[in-house]
């Protein structure tokens, strides 16, 4: 689906490392807009991150072909209107693109492969903003969950911040931080992991890591993100006080379970792209958005200048 809309929608589903050169790459393709474009956004009151997204807002500006006139709407004020009944608002926020038969005719494709929804009255793109806020979520206060693929650079990157951060006496005392990791599973098949068999077990002996030995899960990791991909994972417990014999013996049975539980989590929350970060349990975002919720300074770390590096991508 996000490969999907990528294509379409360039510059909004970029990463913000790359916006800017995708906008000038897309501007000298695209034609300037020669009509206008009616949007609703229907927006959270509880969390910024549940507004409008910007690069989404240009990217379909640059798609259609067409200037954007948004009109915002508070999640409350949705039952004001019937055109806005019956929608799924558990994630926001929720883009509603005015329909017209031109402007129908251009997401012919994405709408046949679903996509993208319609209703009378729009083309409803759901979940395609960068971060947002899960509605129907319960808020976990002062947690940050952050999904990673154990094998992936940005994921151990975002990682090495946390353990750097702790290090330094910088992680904030009233909150906590908890590591999520990203796995398909099918029943029939197993699991799979982008980066092959060797991440997804990976994964979990670090689950079992930080079940039974919670106090040397981060020494763990500190020693074995300097090497991710090497084989000699039982050096890197070993030289973080971790019973080697201990963890293994649960991996075919607990491990396995706790894995399983690992990628329903991150599917109940549409989560696929390494690293992810989930504030209180509703908030989904990138580091650079995380960086600014107090206490997470440290996610977009500073160089001697003062200015901030560009921010990391994803696997």
């Amino acid at each position: 689906m996000k490969k999907m809309l990528v294509g379409l929608f360039a510059v909004a589903c970029m990463g913000t490392a790359f916006a800017a050169p995708a906008q000038k790459a897309v501007a000298a393709k695209t034609k300037a807009p020669t009509g206008k474009v009616d949007i609703v956004i229907v927006e959270s009151e509880e969390y910024d991150a549940g507004k409008e997204d910007k690069m989404l807002t240009e990217g379909l500006s640059r798609f259609l072909e067409a200037k954007p006139v948004v009109t915002h709407v508070a999640f409350s004020q949705v039952g004001k209107d019937a055109k806005l009944s019956g929608l799924d608002y558990s994630f926001l926020p929720l883009y509603l693109v005015k329909k017209t038969p031109a402007i129908r005719a251009k997401f012919v494709e994405p709408l046949q492969q679903g996509y993208v929804q319609e209703t009378d009255d729009f083309v409803v793109l759901a979940r395609q903003t960068r971060q947002g806020v899960y509605q129907d979520k319960v808020s976990q206060k002062g947690v940050m969950e952050v999904f990673v693929m154990s094998q992936c650079p940005y994921g151990v990157r975002a990682e090495d911040l946390i353990i750097q951060a702790k290090k330094n006496g910088q992680f904030p005392k009233d909150k906590t931080v908890k590591i999520r990791y990203i796995v398909n599973y099918d029943p029939a098949r197993g699991f799979s992991s982008l980066h092959g068999s060797g991440e997804w077990e990976e994964n979990v002996r670090q689950l079992l890591i930080a079940k039974y030995y919670p106090k040397q899960f981060w020494k763990y990791l500190e020693i074995r993100n300097k090497d991710y991909r090497s084989s000699r994972w039982d050096k890197a417990m070993e030289d973080a006080g971790i019973n080697v014999s201990k963890i293994m013996k649960k991996f075919d049975t607990e491990g396995l379970e706790l894995l399983k539980q690992e990628a329903n989590y991150a599917k109940e929350y549409g989560i696929s792209a390494s690293p992810s970060l989930l504030w209180e349990g509703k908030v989904k975002m990138g580091l650079d958005k995380a960086a600014e919720v107090e206490g997470f300074g440290f996610f977009i770390p500073r160089n001697p200048s003062g200015a901030a590096p560009a921010v990391a991508g994803s696997c």
